[in-house]
């Protein structure tokens, strides 16, 4: 998609539970309080984003977004400024917003810091962690390996997410479960290419175990080099399967 291709933004329709939006691939999403329109607006836009139906370099404009989606201008501007924080688009003087191009330098910045946060993460987690959340952790791999089983990779996406989420808020630590998030939700522009790969799940699979493992025999070294070896495979795969879809 170039610059000046209109942007496929979703329509907004009135429905007798609420706000139904309709994309333009035939997905639809009802919008219903409490749930926050702004919210709604910012996943659905962050999603287009991640599929590539929006395109980066892509100029997202708040008064044009509002007019097309049939809402006001104040949730579609709270959704813009979210996606600028979360590192999606950036914000243009007297242009609106463009949507961030992929760059591999800030790959490799955004995974050497994710990287130092999910050690101390770890570092607190393994002296903090409960039995629930042990279970929880364990029930994420088992629904994982259930997903592999039905040839389901797709579905990984949200249970990676989860297993990194589970882990960090065991640290006990408000403030660093956010750093984290707001880290992971930066990478996954990058992961899309890889995440749904059968041979990506397998290999994140083994490193969820070995991180478990570590963290059930209270042995700290072993949770630092699962956790390293994990971070660090997840980004030579992002890096091999973007290189690929790139060679002509």
């Amino acid at each position: 998609m170039t610059n000046n291709t209109e942007v496929p933004y979703a329509k907004y329709k009135k429905h007798e539970k609420g706000i139904r939006m309709v994309s333009n691939k035939s997905k639809k999403l009802v919008i219903e309080q409490p749930s926050p329109i702004r919210k709604q607006v910012y996943e659905h836009l962050r999603d287009q984003i991640l599929e590539n139906i929006i395109a980066p370099e892509s100029r997202l404009v708040e008064a044009q977004i509002a007019k097309s989606l049939g809402i006001s201008r104040t949730p579609v501007r709270e959704a813009l400024h979210l996606l600028e924080k979360d590192g999606f688009i950036d914000s243009i003087p007297r242009v609106g917003y463009r949507v961030r191009k992929l760059v591999l330098d800030e790959l490799e910045e955004i995974f050497e810091i994710r990287k130092v946060n999910e050690l101390l993460a770890c570092s607190w987690a393994i002296k903090k962690i409960t039995t629930k959340s042990i279970k929880a952790l364990e029930e994420n791999i088992k629904m994982t390996a259930q997903a592999l089983k039905q040839d389901r990779p797709e579905t990984f996406l949200e249970l990676d997410q989860e297993f990194h989420e589970i882990l960090v808020l065991a640290s006990g630590s408000q403030h660093l479960t956010d750093l984290c998030q707001q880290l992971r939700r930066l990478m996954l522009r990058y992961r899309m290419d890889s995440i749904k790969k059968r041979d990506t799940v397998e290999n994140a699979l083994k490193g969820h175990t070995a991180i478990l493992n570590a963290l059930k025999e209270k042995d700290e070294t072993a949770l630092m080099d699962a956790l390293v070896s994990h971070l660090n495979y997840s980004k030579l795969d992002i890096k091999e399967k973007r290189q690929s879809r790139d060679v002509p």
